[in-house]
């Protein structure tokens, strides 16, 4: 997805350590919990959206549009 590059370009500069604590900063609401290890498993681990969704139970679209979220609400941080 086209804001999985943005992000990542974005981060080139930050170590896999300060990319989670980013993600754990900003990731707030309901399923933050679920978020945050859905969007370190995509961003860090670089884990692809259908075995992420097997992971968490989710459906493909559900997972895309959760790291869709997300993304957006990094981007407007960085």
């Amino acid at each position: 997805m086209i804001k999985d590059k943005i992000l990542l370009d974005k981060l080139e500069h930050y170590d896999n350590e300060s990319i989670a604590k980013l993600i754990d900063n900003n990731i707030k609401g309901r399923h933050a919990e679920r978020n945050r290890k859905i969007l370190k498993r995509r961003i860090i681990d670089g884990i692809c959206y259908e075995p992420l969704s097997e992971e968490f139970d989710l459906s493909v679209r559900q997972t895309q549009n959760i790291v869709y979220k997300e993304i957006q609400r990094l981007l407007s941080i960085l």
